[in-house]
């Protein structure tokens, strides 16, 4: 399988420059157990990548970097009260955000515009404007790197947390995932509780409905993110953190206006706002930024992994030494020892 290096720079939103040992793009399952034999006879690591917006290449990997694009969506079960769908893992997020929608299947409207494909979205349990994904998913279904087998894994077995699973735990790079399973509700009140949200839809003489809500939460990620295709960046690069509600009362008090959410555990921070207070917006060099607009978005402006990830190293540290909290990376950071 190995040859001539391939290029990785074009596959993910940060267009970092990588090679990798192999890519293998499959659009069904024979084509895809075919090239994890071919992996596993070459002694290659399988890396799987979507749209590539939520991983760094640090460096060069040897591997094969691998992306199952099957398309496709169906029905498997409804009723008067709900809808269970099966999308393939190749289909683009938000396309199917929109397509929900016009079907009149609710739910998803908070995460329109997340970039990335639907098997993705598992990964990390995608969330924005106070929803997540885990609630409105019946199934995962995947085929095992190691020997080609399928398995499916109900959404207790998928130990969905803060933009956290299995799939970033004990099934990293072990998996294939093919197909998403999802229950979405026909009659939905929408969650808009979000502040920013709620402040958005504010002023509107009758409650909002979801395609309220979805054009807001598109209005409000187009005017505060940069768009992947024009400023190279990977979204939001650290997770907000959480801490124990003592710790989160005397941050409250020592920095009077502090955003503070609810959480599991306790309390979670806004992680933007922490870097921001430090003085990292728009800090920039070694062709490697801080987004002058958000910054909890790092962004690249010709510089390469090593670079980006130092940078981000010092933002943990700083925001660590001022606030007594560290910071954790959000996507998936490969070739960080190339």
């Amino acid at each position: 399988m190995p040859g001539a290096a391939e290029d990785l720079t074009a596959l993910t939103t940060l267009r970092l420059p990588a090679k990798a040992a192999a890519r293998r793009d499959v659009t069904d399952l024979p084509a895809l157990r075919e090239a994890l034999a071919d992996a596993r006879a070459a002694g290659l690591p399988v890396i799987v990548l979507g749209e590539g917006s939520n991983v760094v290449f640090a460096g060069d990997v040897d591997a094969l970097v691998l992306r199952y694009t099957a398309t496709g969506r169906e029905v498997i079960a409804e009723d008067d009260a709900s809808v269970t769908l099966r999308v393939a893992a190749g289909e683009h997020w938000h396309t199917l955000v929109c397509w929900c929608l016009e079907q009149g299947y609710h739910g998803l409207e908070n995460l329109a515009l997340i970039p990335g494909t639907v098997g993705a979205a598992p990964i990390q349990n995608i969330g924005a404007y106070g929803v997540e994904l885990a609630p409105f998913v019946e199934a995962v279904h995947a085929v095992r790197i190691a020997d080609g087998e399928t398995l499916t894994l109900s959404r207790a077995e998928c130990a969905f947390a803060y933009r956290d699973s299995i799939f970033k735990g004990a099934l990293r790079d072990a998996v294939v995932i093919t197909a998403v399973d999802f229950r979405l509700p026909r009659a939905h009140v929408p969650v808009t509780d979000y502040p920013s949200l709620r402040e958005a839809l504010a002023g509107q003489a009758a409650p909002p409905e979801p395609r309220d809500v979805f054009d807001a939460v598109v209005a409000l990620r187009r005017a505060r993110l940069p768009d992947p295709a024009t400023t190279p960046n990977a979204g939001s690069f650290f997770k907000n953190p959480v801490v124990d509600a003592a710790t989160a009362e005397a941050l409250a008090r020592r920095y009077p206006g502090m955003p503070q959410f609810a959480a599991p555990g306790g309390r979670k921070l806004a992680a933007g706002w922490l870097i921001e207070q430090c003085g990292w917006r728009g800090a920039e060099g070694e062709g490697v930024a801080v987004h002058p607009g958000h910054a909890l978005v790092l962004v690249s402006r010709g510089g390469d992994g090593r670079a980006l990830l130092a940078l981000a190293q010092r933002i943990q540290d700083s925001v660590a030494e001022t606030f007594g909290c560290r910071l954790e990376i959000e996507p998936r950071v490969y070739g960080a020892a190339a």
